[in-house]
């Protein structure tokens, strides 16, 4: 995300859903000086959010750069009928426990009709 399009993000309203529990980490500390002064300019806004609106991209990123490889082929397309690989590379590896773990902090949240967890 460009720096711009995140001043437009945390000066709009925050209609995000967090997760139920908190996660923690440790950061840097020229990170979490610059972290504390944009949460000081946008006094509304949790330190949460441009956390979040930051990681977005980046993970977008990372997915993008997983090599993917075709396996085995594992059925047709019924309306193209093209062939259909399985896919076995580091984004098939990311994809699971991705999935897994949004399952898991759906439910957390009481949710049982479960969206699907998209990527890049």
């Amino acid at each position: 995300m460009k720096a711009f399009n995140l001043v437009t993000v945390l000066s709009a309203a925050d209609n995000s859903r967090l997760t139920a529990k908190q996660f923690s980490f440790r950061l840097p500390v020229y990170v979490a000086a610059k972290l504390a002064a944009l949460e000081a300019l946008y006094p509304t806004k949790s330190r949460t959010q441009p956390v979040g609106e930051w990681l977005s991209p980046a993970i977008a990123d990372v997915e993008n750069s997983f090599l993917r490889v075709k396996g085995w082929s594992i059925g047709r397309d019924s309306e193209s009928d093209e062939e259909i690989f399985k896919e076995v590379g580091q984004f098939s590896k990311y994809q699971a426990p991705a999935r897994r773990v949004y399952s898991e902090l759906e439910k957390e949240l009481g949710n049982k009709n479960l969206p699907t967890l998209s990527f890049c």
